[in-house]
């Protein structure tokens, strides 16, 4: 008596829904990864590189985690670049408001201080005449030298 064993695949199990952006060679399973790779008396893992070694861990993980995954790495990628673009739209603004705004502003201060220096020492200069030519200072007694003469 013989026996004949006969695998009887399920259709509905082979079936993957594909997300956008995902291949059906991203599914690709155990026995269709070892017999690309069945010449195992030419392997050598250190020809391999990482990236081979990166792919061959994908049958490791389910495809539904892989495209969780990628779905959220798509989604932290596109928020990175919102903020950086949104960062350079801040910038953009600070640096133009301060220059239409601030550089106008800093150069009137600077002016109106420059005219009180200004207006400052034409009255030192008006008391030093007025005090040559007025004579001494109350306070001071005719005839003595200040200290330091």
């Amino acid at each position: 008596m013989v026996v004949v064993v006969e695998e009887v695949r399920d259709e509905a199990a082979d079936e993957v829904v594909l997300q956008e952006g995902e291949h059906e060679s991203d599914f690709e399973t155990d026995s269709e990864v070892s017999s690309t790779f069945s010449d195992d008396d030419d392997f050598s893992p250190a020809d391999e590189t990482i990236y081979e070694r990166i792919t061959a861990l994908k049958d490791i993980v389910p495809p539904q985690t892989r495209s969780k995954l990628v779905s959220s790495y798509q989604k932290a990628t596109s928020w990175a670049w919102w903020s950086v673009h949104s960062a350079g739209n801040v910038a953009w603004w600070v640096s133009t408001s301060a220059l239409l705004v601030g550089l106008p502003l800093a150069l009137a201060i600077e002016d109106e201080t420059r005219v009180v220096q200004q207006e400052r020492e034409m009255q030192m200069q008006s008391a030093g005449q007025q005090q040559l030519l007025g004579g001494p200072q109350p306070g001071q007694p005719q005839g003595v030298l200040p200290p330091g003469f």
